[in-house]
């Protein structure tokens, strides 16, 4: 049976929520990364899940 494309969510996956917890601290795994860092680069980058990895992949490459 085929997805019903009417059915939608809100949720914006391409996005981090930088107020939630687990979605920072996956992040901050999922790159190596502390917390603290990850909210540094939401504060200074925004919230763009594509440009946030590019980011974190450039940090980690220091």
């Amino acid at each position: 049976m085929a997805d019903d494309k009417r059915k939608r969510d809100f949720r914006d996956r391409d996005r981090v929520a930088g107020d939630e917890e687990y979605e920072v601290g996956y992040f901050a795994s999922k790159f190596g990364l502390t917390i603290p860092e990850v909210r540094e680069l939401i504060k200074k980058h925004g919230n763009s899940r594509e440009t946030l990895e590019r980011e974190a992949e450039r940090l980690g490459k220091r």
